[in-house]
């Protein structure tokens, strides 16, 4: 049994508090709990009928759980009488500690749990839908099950929300994670999806404790067969702030989290229907092992509108083999034309054999699910009493072939909660609405790399930093064997003529000391030498001078930059560079450590990567000299600690066989960080 297991499965259960007790009481009691309960009240008789104990010296025996809605002052001492007499666990549902910037109670609260498991603080708790085990002070949509997913969240009212769902969803678990102050998302996740009867988990992130160990988690998780699907907030702040480099700017907290969470092998949903919705698919038949499909529509509009909005996913949609055309036009007849998406027309509605026979031809090896485009009628207004053939023809059929199969409603009413549930039981997949189902099922089929990748340890922001000169920046990459234009430096433009003697014009005047040296004025190309000291005279903001030769038109520009993550450890960007860079926002984000593929990967997946590789007779760019060089620059980040970033803008691709030239370097450089302060 793992740490947790006694708080999330718990035979005994104690309360402590008024009103918020009651409800979390009146909830396991709806539930049919049938542990112990132990109100725990020093002037209450009663709560719902279950008597009270004065204090925690009363009870029976140590409680494998507990829940804590008392003020919070009042839980630190609360906390640390049960964590001394053995309990397996506690909710702390009061808020005011580190969320308001009371690091200190809460550190007292940490302190006083010791080795007891503590939610929260500022925690709703735990719904446990499987034992009827319910440490929650309110009200809640989910419903008993045998087996299910787990929903974490770090949102009390998300996971509310997510309670309410009417698509069929089989819940096992919900889990708020408050603050994490002691135990994290990840320790959560690990502990309920080692329950067998948990078949996937849904989380809600804000913000992620350790990388290393929520990576670690995933491929725990992975390894026994179960995904994970996530929605990650708060993207967008990063982006806002960011103004040292373009990467920071076009990267941000957003693709840094995106790029680990791929990498880590979590599914990454944008919204909570989404998240639903991909869940069913990993609750019935886990990733699903291909993006290729087949749908059944008995109208044109439902066929069109299913090719039309898958258009932009990543589905394959297959031509129909001979033998299954012929089988259908045997069943279908001659007015139906026969294509993927299918218009069956209504000819044999109604008609469960010829139904079963329709469907079966559409099933096979040669696909990885088959789709049923189905809404049923109103159950308040109407009768599904003729829908009925339909679903039972498309269960025999898909048993018949081996093919996993789907009902997909183009509305989500178009599929009730009654139908939703009674589908999956039956092992079909309801899927709630077109946009929504059709986007799940192009995530569970995203391929994964199965493998116990670990991002390098996280390090907090510098105290400081300090731009390294471009020519100095240089230098550092030459050493690398990144190549880089001839070039020179001079202090002062009276110097710039003697500098560049022996260059070959036209030549390129910068002045050193920026970061963004084109937006200040500080980039001036063409020149001939006897231009050199005219042009450096209106650099009035240059601290010394860097001219060097221009380079001969490239095959490609990219953009290249590596930050150090405060959560993620160390992030790459990869993008069409230039001048457009952010204008453009063709980027790519990897986690390191990446690998040589990855990067390639990453490069080929940019939406002008065709403009690399020939493009309408344009010469292709040597991208393996690119990956060499991105992959020299990721290791030295990873082996310069004082590096903090680094982004060359462009690095200039010669055409195949040529090599490349950073055009331009910016190198930041660590001063020390907060806890090598604190440490001297």
């Amino acid at each position: 049994m793992d740490g947790l297991s006694r708080l999330f499965r718990p035979r005994s259960v104690a309360v402590f508090g008024g009103w918020w007790a009651e409800n979390v009481i009146e909830q396991c009691l709806k539930a049919g709990f049938d542990g112990d309960i132990w109100p725990v009240h020093p002037k209450r008789d009663e709560i719902h009928g279950i008597p009270c104990f004065r204090s925690l010296s009363e009870l029976p025996s140590a409680p494998d759980a507990a829940f804590l809605g008392i003020n919070r002052h009042a839980v630190i001492e609360v906390t640390a009488e049960l964590a001394a007499m053995g309990c397996g666990g506690a909710v702390c549902f009061a808020s005011g500690f580190a969320e308001t910037g009371d690091d200190h109670l809460q550190q007292q609260l940490v302190e006083a749990a010791g080795d007891m498991p503590l939610l929260g603080p500022n925690c709703y708790g735990v719904l446990n839908y499987l034992d009827g085990a319910m440490l929650w002070p309110d009200q809640h949509g989910g419903r008993a099950v045998d087996r299910g997913v787990a929903i974490i969240s770090q949102s009390s009212n998300i996971a509310i929300n997510i309670s309410m769902q009417a698509r069929g969803v089989p819940i096992a678990y919900t889990a708020c994670v408050g603050n994490q102050a002691q135990t994290s998302l990840a320790d959560m996740a690990r502990s309920l999806l080692a329950d067998p009867r948990v078949t996937a988990a849904g989380l809600y992130i804000e913000g992620i404790v350790d990388a290393g160990d929520f990576a670690a988690m995933v491929a725990e998780a992975a390894a026994a067969g179960k995904s994970i699907v996530a929605i990650k907030s708060g993207k967008t702040e990063a982006a806002r702030d960011a103004a040292s480099s373009h990467t920071a700017a076009l990267a941000g907290d957003g693709a840094a989290s995106s790029a680990f969470l791929a990498r880590c092998g979590v599914i990454e949903a944008t919204s909570p229907e989404e998240m639903m919705e991909v869940l069913k698919i990993l609750h019935l038949f886990g990733r699903l092992p291909g993006n290729r499909l087949t749908a059944m529509c008995c109208s044109g509009g439902e066929a069109g509108l299913t090719a039309d909005l898958a258009g932009s996913r990543q589905l394959v949609w297959p031509q129909i083999p001979d033998a299954n055309r012929r089988q259908l036009a045997e069943t279908l007849g001659p007015l139906v034309a026969l294509a993927n998406p299918l218009d069956y027309h209504t000819f044999i509605w109604g008609d469960e054999a010829k139904m079963t026979d329709t469907f079966a031809a559409m099933m096979g090896d040669w696909i990885d699910l088959s789709v049923l485009v189905i809404d049923f009628p109103r159950s308040d207004r109407c009768s599904d009493a003729a829908w009925h053939p339909a679903v039972a023809a498309m269960k025999q059929a898909g048993e018949n072939s081996g093919t996993q199969v789907a009902m997909l409603g183009s509305l989500a009413e178009g599929l009730s909660e009654a139908w939703a549930i009674s589908l999956i039981d039956q092992g079909i997949l309801p899927l709630c609405g077109f946009e929504h189902g059709l986007r799940a099922i192009e995530l569970a089929a995203q391929p994964v790399q199965q493998d116990c990748w670990q991002p390098h340890p996280a390090s907090p922001p510098p105290a400081d930093r300090q731009l390294v000169d471009e020519a100095a920046a240089k230098q550092m990459l030459a050493e690398s064997g990144i190549g880089v234009p001839q070039g020179a430096v001079a202090a002062a433009p009276s110097r710039l003529a003697e500098a560049a003697a022996g260059l070959t014009a036209p030549l390129v005047l910068k002045g050193l000391g920026h970061a963004h040296k084109s937006e200040t004025g500080l980039v001036r190309l063409g020149l001939t030498h006897d231009a050199l000291a005219g042009a450096a005279s209106t650099m009035s903001a240059a601290r010394g001078f860097l001219v060097e030769e221009m380079a001969p038109p490239p095959a490609g520009e990219l953009l290249v930059g590596l930050r150090r993550d405060p959560v993620y450890g160390i992030s790459l960007t990869v993008g069409t560079g230039g001048v457009e860079a952010e204008l453009l926002g063709d980027v790519a984000t990897l986690i390191l450590p990446a690998s040589r593929d990855e990067i390639r990967a990453a490069l080929a997946g940019l939406r002008l990567a065709p403009l690399l590789t020939g493009y309408r007779g344009r010469p292709a760019a040597d991208i393996d000299a690119a990956v060499t060089a991105i992959q020299t620059l990721c290791d030295l980040i990873e082996t310069s600690p004082a590096i903090d970033e680094i982004e060359i803008n462009p690095l200039m691709l010669a055409p195949s066989g040529g090599g490349v030239l950073a055009l331009d370097a910016v190198i930041w450089n660590t001063a020390a960080r907060p806890e090598e302060e604190n440490a001297s």
